[in-house]
């Protein structure tokens, strides 16, 4: 059918020039229907994170709340996207204080790894503003070291350390040391109380989910109480047993978790008698 939407050659179309086809009737239908249901979130608050905004304030918006033409969906997504690039400036300016970490300016605290390595100088300020357990140690005259100023962390080793760092500084890590110490990360993210990087370990191992590494994803998951990555890495277990409880890994597994072993399993006989 002519369509005077996707057609390249629209000169060509005989009259009427402006019927379309049903691919992009229900496409415009689905960008206007996604665009209402995002503004009814904002009316109920969904969308909006502040408690205290008041419907007079959400009145009072830019927004149409209920967009019913292809040009409110064109003036919807400029909107959409001037917020986006104002986020990106934002989150730039933001991720200044990783200059400062790098470059260790006016640093006033030490934090030492666990293991046999050099302290990191840092700031308490970033510290205590990015979890509320630093805070806690920084404040707590049992922990700190008066002649070093210093605080240590017993759980990661110096590599480790300085990623969680660079996290709570900058708010983002690299793929490849996101990859070599997501583990570390969860652990650490869920002990000190850092719901971002908890997140955003959570996602990175849910997208890297495979049978190769699926069965320390499920000991994290359980660790740090994370019911999605568990239940997740869970069914993914299910789905590709055979190849799990015959792989070298799922002996050593049994004897660090029996009791996520027992699940598995069980799970995995329901499933069987169904």
């Amino acid at each position: 059918m002519d369509c005077c939407v996707c057609t390249t050659m629209p000169l060509i179309l005989r009259p009427p020039r402006n019927t379309i086809c049903g691919l992009c009737y229900e496409g415009v239908r689905t960008i206007i229907s996604m665009m209402n249901n995002v503004e009814t979130e904002k009316v109920k608050g969904i969308a909006n994170p502040n408690p205290n905004t008041c419907p007079a304030s959400r009145r009072n918006s830019n927004y149409n709340l209920s967009p019913q033409t292809l040009d409110d969906c064109i003036r919807w997504c400029s909107e959409q996207i001037e917020q986006f690039n104002q986020q990106k400036e934002d989150l730039v300016f933001l991720r200044g204080f990783i200059a400062a970490f790098k470059a260790q300016i006016h640093t006033d605290i030490l934090v030492s790894p666990g293991s046999h390595g050099p302290p990191i100088p840092a700031h308490k300020s970033v510290l205590a503003a990015r979890s509320e357990i630093f805070r806690n140690m920084l404040e707590g005259d049992e922990c700190k070291e008066e002649a070093s100023n210093s605080i240590s962390i017993p759980d990661l080793k110096h590599e480790e350390l300085e990623s969680l760092l660079e996290f709570l500084y900058s708010g983002s890590l690299g793929v490849e040391k996101l990859e070599k110490h997501v583990y570390a990360l969860s652990q650490a993210a869920d002990k000190y109380e850092i719901p971002h990087l908890l997140k955003h370990c959570e996602r990175y191992l849910l997208t890297s989910l495979s049978t190769c590494n699926a069965l320390e994803t499920l000991e994290i998951a359980d660790t740090c109480s994370n019911l999605n990555l568990k239940e997740t890495t869970l069914n993914f277990l299910l789905k590709n047993i055979q190849h799990i409880v015959s792989s070298p890994k799922f002996e050593a597994f049994v004897h660090r978790s029996p009791h996520l072993t027992v699940q598995l399993v069980t799970r995995a006989f329901v499933n069987g008698a169904k």
